[in-house]
């Protein structure tokens, strides 16, 4: 698996029409995490794995993840996950790839509001996926952040109706990316 994604990103770095030189960011130090609160239940799972690149040329973004990389504060749950819920083994990992509208210049400081737009896969079922995010520029470094909530059934994960009430309805996503020209 961890192949197909480094073919991925040479292509993504390659094999496309030339960007001009310091507009591609990327890490494989990401991070993603997904919280529900109930009265019932906390879950919280984090994962920092996340494979991103950020071509700020053209404003695309890509992420990748591999599911098994979720720690949760039980392990019972991490277990639930990977077998019952997202069936890593069968789908091991989730993407995203899309863009982003808003001004963000190319190697200048700042702080900078962003819409991201794309499609996220999970589970194997792709949907829409919208959400408002902020991108810092900072000493070479691009920064990206958003939070968005997403719904288990709308990617074909079905919760058992004994655990129903423990898991929220809508999980918060949280994303926080650290990204470089290396």
């Amino acid at each position: 698996m961890k192949q197909v994604l480094i073919v991925f990103f040479l292509y993504l770095a390659f094999f496309r029409p030339a960007t001009v030189y310091g507009q591609l960011y990327s890490t494989r130090t990401g991070f993603i995490g997904f919280y529900s609160k109930t009265p019932l239940e906390d879950i919280k799972a984090e994962n920092n794995q996340v494979y991103a690149i950020i071509d700020a040329g053209k404003k695309n973004v890509a992420l990748a993840v591999l599911l098994k990389g979720f720690t949760f504060t039980k392990e019972l749950m991490q277990e639930h996950f990977n077998e019952n819920y997202v069936e890593s083994d069968k789908y091991p990992k989730a993407s995203f790839t899309g863009s982003y509208t808003g001004d963000v210049p190319p190697g200048r400081d700042g702080v900078y509001k962003v819409m991201i737009r794309g499609n996220l896969t999970l589970h194997n079922v792709t949907k829409p996926v919208e959400a408002e995010a902020t991108i810092e520029i900072k000493n070479g470094h691009l920064l990206g952040k958003t939070e968005f909530r997403l719904k288990p059934e709308d990617f074909n994960i079905s919760i058992p109706s004994i655990v129903r009430d423990k898991i929220d309805r809508e999980m918060t996503v949280k994303v926080n990316i650290d990204c470089s020209t290396k």
